[in-house]
């Protein structure tokens, strides 16, 4: 049976391992990825991992989930944001493929994402899903008709930079939001205050981070209701960072949806939080890997 060099490029960690054609997990591991670096170091640190996988075994292929705009046919980063310098233009199926001469395929981390939900997760037998990353900012991907929609410029569903009250989703909805919000509203820099603490202190009733939470969960659902409006998907599932507060979140989430959408739109839209959690990376690069070489 065939197996595959799975690799998940995020602005903290790469992930990576090997998977059986039949999609189990053999092994997985992490390296901090260095990201301040730049892309010179990531490939490198790439072709490492591949290289040393190849000392002891054969494999089909190298599967690779990445931060940033990815062109799928080049393999290539054609943007990035700045948390990592000059990874613009590196083209890691170039690289893998002219250096190991394997088959290499090359998507972004949120396509990727809902790749895993829709074969393996919440959005499996749906045709149609939405799929939001929410951490230090807000990733989007769309899935149409069994396929990742990547727009004309592989930029398809950036929904964070989408312009909202004066700003945009990912500075007023991100999870990362909530501790700076907490922050103004008590009225000190509170070194001890983090994710953490404000849904620990709002469980408890501490009105600030009650308050912080609602309104992050009143843009959430306001931005999600500006793309159901325009795609109609039949599921939009959330992952990221907050899916350790799911159980908290979801009802508050979900009234924000209802009150945005239209009742006969929003009564058909299913909401559920992501199942693959670490592993969604690297097993969406599979799955896209396999859907170009079935």
């Amino acid at each position: 049976m065939k197996s595959y060099i799975c690799i998940d490029i995020g602005g903290t960690n790469i992930k990576y391992g090997i998977i059986r054609e039949d999609a189990v997990i053999l092994e997985n591991h992490e390296i901090p990825t260095e990201a301040h670096l730049g892309g010179p170091k990531i490939l490198h640190k790439v072709t490492s991992i591949v290289s040393a996988y190849l000392d002891n075994a054969s494999y089909a292929g190298v599967c690779i989930s990445t931060a940033g705009i990815v062109d799928c046919q080049k393999g290539e980063i054609v943007h990035a944001g700045h948390t990592i310098p000059n990874f613009k233009g590196t083209g890691f199926k170039a690289t893998i493929e002219n250096t190991f001469h394997l088959p290499c395929e090359v998507e972004n981390d949120v396509n990727c994402a809902a790749l895993a939900e829709h074969y393996a997760g919440a959005s499996k037998g749906t045709s149609s899903s939405l799929c939001l990353t929410i951490g230090t900012g807000i990733g989007g991907a769309l899935i149409l008709n069994n396929q990742i929609h990547h727009g004309f410029s592989f930029s398809g569903c950036e929904v964070g930079y989408m312009h909202m009250l004066g700003s945009s989703f990912e500075k007023l909805g991100a999870s990362s939001i909530l501790v700076k919000k907490v922050q103004q509203l008590k009225g000190n820099e509170e070194e001890s205050i983090d994710g953490k603490y404000v849904f620990e202190h709002a469980k408890e009733g501490d009105r600030h981070c009650i308050q912080a939470i609602d309104e992050m969960a009143d843009i959430l659902g306001m931005g999600i209701a500006n793309i159901c409006y325009i795609v109609n998907p039949e599921i939009v599932v959330l992952g990221g960072g907050i899916m350790a507060q799911k159980e908290y979140l979801y009802p508050k989430i979900r009234a924000s949806i209802d009150k945005y959408l239209i009742p006969y739109i929003s009564e058909k839209t299913t909401l559920a939080f992501a199942q693959n959690q670490n592993q969604a990376g690297m097993l969406g690069a599979f799955y896209h890997f396999q859907a170009i070489h079935q």
